[in-house]
Formats: C-alpha cells, sequence, structure tokens
C-alpha cells in the first residue's frame, strides 16, 4: 500500500467467515489483504487463529474462552450465525461484506437486500446479487449460474447449457435481463 492512500473505516467490505472446508487460503490472503473487519463463528475463530489471523467479532451464544485480545462479541439470539452477522453489520453501517461459507442458500440473504451488498464466497463459486439491466465483461467460456429461474429472463452475450447453468459465447460484455427485484448469479473462481 502507497504511503498516499488512507483507508477509512468501513471503507472497505467486512469479511464474514462461516467455514473454510472449501476455501482456498491463497484467496482468504487476497480477501485480508485491506485489514477488513473479520467476524466469524467460534470454531472458526479457532481454525483462524491457529494460522495467527486476528478475528475481530466473534459469534455465538457462548464464546467460551477469547483465544485473542480486543475481540467483540455478538451474541445470536437464537439467529443463524449468517443472520446474526448481517444483522449487527447493518446497525453498524458496514456497505458491503464479503461471505465465505461452505454452502449456499439463498433464502440465508434475501432478506437483507438491498440493506447491505453481498458476496458469497463457497464451493469454488463467487456468488452475489444482481438486478435487471446487469452488464459485465467477460472472457469466453466462462460459466454463469442462476440459482433461482427468473421471470421473463432474456440474456445477451450467453448460450443456455443447461437448466440455470450459461456459458459466455465469445469474450465481451453479457446482460442480463428479468422481470424479478433482483436474482443471485454465481462465477466459477
Amino acid at each position: 500500500m502507497s504511503s498516499h492512500h488512507i483507508v477509512r473505516e468501513k471503507q472497505e467490505p467486512a469479511l464474514l467467515i462461516l467455514g473454510l472446508n472449501s476455501f482456498d487460503l491463497e484467496l482468504l490472503g487476497q480477501l485480508l489483504e485491506w485489514s477488513p473487519t473479520v467476524i466469524a463463528t467460534s470454531h472458526v475463530a479457532e481454525q483462524l487463529a491457529t494460522m495467527g489471523i486476528k478475528v475481530d467479532r466473534i459469534l455465538g451464544n457462548d464464546i467460551g474462552d477469547v483465544l485473542q485480545s480486543d475481540v467483540k462479541y455478538v451474541p445470536l439470539h437464537d439467529m443463524p450465525a449468517a443472520e446474526a452477522a448481517l444483522n449487527a453489520l447493518i446497525a453498524e453501517n458496514y456497505a458491503a461484506v464479503n461471505i465465505i461459507a461452505d454452502n449456499f442458500d439463498v433464502n440465508d440473504y434475501t432478506h437483507f437486500l438491498p440493506r447491505i451488498n453481498l458476496v458469497i464466497l463457497h464451493q469454488h463459486k463467487k456468488t452475489y446479487p444482481i438486478s435487471s439491466g446487469f452488464t459485465k465483461w467477460l472472457p469466453a467460456g466462462d460459466l454463469i449460474t442462476i440459482t433461482v429461474p427468473p421471470v421473463d429472463f432474456v440474456c445477451s452475450g450467453l448460450a443456455r447449457k443447461e437448466a440455470g447453468q450459461y456459458v459466455t459465447t465469445a469474450d465481451g460484455v453479457i446482460k442480463l435481463e428479468f422481470a424479478d427485484s433482483f436474482l443471485f448469479i454465481s462465477e466459477t473462481i
């Protein structure tokens, strides 16, 4: 980082880590590069501590012995960990969060749109919500997965491979249009 670049608090997305079972640790290092606020379940916090990674907040009803100093506790209040963490981040005015999870369920995240920008990294995929009119430049042969079939779906730059899966036809811009207020798409990472 150059000496003239100042990173303001909450300028970078927070990092919520719910599971690391299928996650590339090199990519984890890249996500930690800008020193985001790191939130993890107590189990994951233990894993991170063994790797020398500092956690800022631990999710759970009983965090037991805190392994690191200056760690805040985020109680679950009978909520799933993702819901408790996202509620806390929204309450603290975070604009965005990267989430590392072992799996993805669209129902865990739809309630939080559009209050916070989400990117969910799971099973070698990057999943995020888009609105109609979404455009993005992608190389030929990239695979895009649409998690829930959209209403009145029209796309350009993509060919349907199988249900919910599309492949880019050439290097260039893809465009997705649909009647729903948003949908989640996944790209391979």
